[in-house]
C-alpha cells in the first residue's frame, strides 16, 4: 500500500487561514448528515460554500453545482465527502481546472490519487476533518 504524508499542522492551519472559497463535492442536503454538518459550521465560521452535488438545486443557500466544471467563480479549496473510489476523477477535474487544494474528509482515503494531485502542485490533506482542524487551531472565532 502506498503511504501518503499530510502536509506539517503549520502547512494546513495556514491554508485554512488564507482559504475563503470552499467547494464541498457530496455536500448533502439532509441535515443529519456529517458533509451537511460539517459545511454549515464553515458557513458559520465566515467560509463561502459551494455545493457540488447533482440532482439538487441548493444546499444551505447556495446554488449548487453538477461538477466542478461548472462552478463559475474561483475555488480555493475542494472538500470531498465522496468514497475513495470516487476520488480520481474529482482529482482529474482539480488537475484540470489547476485548483490550489484538495481537502479529502475523514476516511476518504486514496494514497494514489492524492500523490497524483500533489504532483500536480496541489495542496493535498487526506483523512481530516476539515471542521475539527479549523476549531483546532481557530478556536469558534469566525473566519477573517
Amino acid at each position: 500500500m502506498e503511504i501518503f504524508h499530510n502536509p506539517p499542522e503549520a502547512e494546513i492551519r495556514e491554508l485554512l487561514s488564507r482559504t475563503h472559497v470552499i467547494a464541498v463535492v457530496g455536500l448533502s442536503p439532509k441535515p443529519h448528515r456529517p458533509s451537511h454538518q460539517v459545511a454549515s459550521r464553515m458557513q458559520q465560521f465566515g467560509y463561502r460554500i459551494i455545493p457540488v452535488r447533482p440532482a439538487v438545486d441548493s444546499v444551505l443557500n447556495e446554488k449548487a453545482y453538477a461538477s466542478l466544471r461548472t462552478v463559475p467563480e474561483r475555488i480555493e479549496l475542494v472538500d470531498v465527502f465522496r468514497a475513495p473510489q470516487h476520488v480520481d476523477k474529482i482529482v482529474d477535474q482539480c488537475i484540470e481546472l489547476r485548483l490550489p487544494a484538495i481537502w479529502l474528509q475523514d476516511g476518504v482515503v486514496n494514497p494514489q490519487a492524492a500523490r497524483r494531485a500533489r504532483d500536480a502542485g496541489i495542496k493535498v490533506v487526506m483523512n481530516r476533518c476539515v471542521y475539527r482542524d479549523y476549531v483546532n487551531f481557530f478556536g469558534t472565532a469566525p473566519h477573517s
